[in-house]
């Protein structure tokens, strides 16, 4: 008898530990955030924009650092960019190597250019190695650019680290100045 309480309260113990063991494993297994964006290139293609670069600017928030890209033009929405992670981002024409601070260089490409059909300049940053400030942002290390040749637009964003990334494009209103708007959050960890 002695044996069959003793077998049971092992069995009772271990399968106590093992729902424990479970319920910590899917504790460890929740995306951060709910975040489930990866890190793998995000790109879309629209034959049709028109659009030009107006500001750059960025933003903290509780899960992830934002990067928005505002555009103005003809259209009201945006759907031409390549967004990836790269060894090294390169400039538009010349190809020259664009450094940035962070162990992860995010690579941003538009077709929009920071120019006008008669070549005037819609946008043109007070610094290219420091377009927008970012100190004290937790994923994002600098943001340098890298300039806009025959309507493409290259920008490097220095991130901590090869973070998750999202990139989605948020639409103008018609008829006002409030144009498209091209959107990059980085999660400030896995």
């Amino acid at each position: 008898m002695n044996t069959i309480r003793i077998r049971l309260f092992v069995l009772a113990v271990t399968t106590a530990l093992a729902a424990v063991g479970l319920s910590t494993t899917a504790q460890a297994a929740a995306p951060y955030c709910g975040i489930t964006w990866g890190s793998l290139p995000k790109a879309a293609h629209s034959a049709s924009d028109t659009d030009v670069i107006n500001d750059v600017r960025a933003g903290r928030h509780a899960c992830f650092d934002r990067l928005v890209v505002d555009l103005g033009g003809q259209d009201t929405s945006f759907g031409s960019y390549d967004v990836r992670y790269v060894p090294v981002v390169r400039t538009g024409g010349q190809g020259e190597a664009l450094p940035v601070r962070g162990d992860a260089d995010l690579q941003i490409v538009l077709t929009a250019p920071a120019y006008d059909q008669d070549a005037h300049a819609t946008f043109t940053p007070a610094n290219r190695q420091e377009v927008v400030n970012v100190s004290g942002y937790s994923a994002f290390r600098q943001l340098a650019w890298g300039g806009s040749y025959e309507g493409y637009t290259t920008m490097a964003l220095g991130v901590r680290a090869r973070l998750p990334f999202r990139v989605f494009t948020l639409p103008g209103t018609p008829q006002s100045d409030d144009g498209p708007r091209l959107v990059i959050d980085v999660a400030h960890r896995w």
